[in-house]
């Protein structure tokens, strides 16, 4: 009796010390380094864009276009996001111009032309521009048509004016999508 009772206290003990163990969270998160900080996955697009020292003018013109919570949404979302020095690239003043109230309509239809609506990885890009010859036209949520497309193994994306931009960052996840992180804005055709 004396060994039965020891063994239950023994495997009450163990029980209660997996059991605390099994409650404390233990995983951890894998994040990609964008603009001096680190992208959650478990957040959306939104709040981790937020801290991107690098997309400060992306997240001024999406709060001007009135996009935030459409970003914040369920998604899925791709999102090919310009960095600061890829609005920098445009003709001086552009920037401006586009963040005045006046212009919210052009603003948002060049924001949403940078929005597909998918959660794409870049093996799942790479893959359609390989199936489609080396290229892949992509459909976005601003209505254009831009074309994916392989240079080297970076992706590129051309947008409706000819112009070139390569995904620098890719495949930074998000709970509501991915970003792809690119070096010039996309303009629509």
């Amino acid at each position: 009796m004396k060994f039965h009772k020891a063994a239950l206290s023994g495997a009450a003990a163990l029980a209660i010390a997996f059991g605390a163990y099994a409650v404390q969270p233990t995983f951890a998160e894998t994040t990609v380094m964008v603009g001096g900080a680190p992208m959650y996955p478990s957040k959306n697009i939104i709040q981790n864009a937020v801290n991107s020292k690098d997309h400060t003018t992306l997240v001024a013109a999406v709060k001007a276009a009135g996009l935030v919570d459409t970003l914040s949404g369920k998604g899925p979302f791709t999102v090919f996001a310009p960095t600061n020095a890829a609005f920098a690239k445009l003709p001086q003043g552009t920037v401006e111009t586009l963040l005045k109230p006046e212009n919210k309509d052009q603003l948002t239809k060049i924001l949403t032309c940078h929005v597909v609506s998918a959660n794409a990885m870049a093996s799942a890009i790479k893959k359609m521009i390989a199936d489609d010859g080396g290229a892949h036209p992509m459909k976005t949520v601003g209505g254009c048509t831009f074309t994916a497309k392989l240079k080297g193994d970076k992706i590129v994306i051309e947008d409706g004016k000819g112009n070139v931009a390569t995904v620098t960052i890719a495949n930074v996840a998000q709970s509501n999508g991915v970003i792809h992180v690119i070096d010039s804005v996309l303009i629509p055709g």
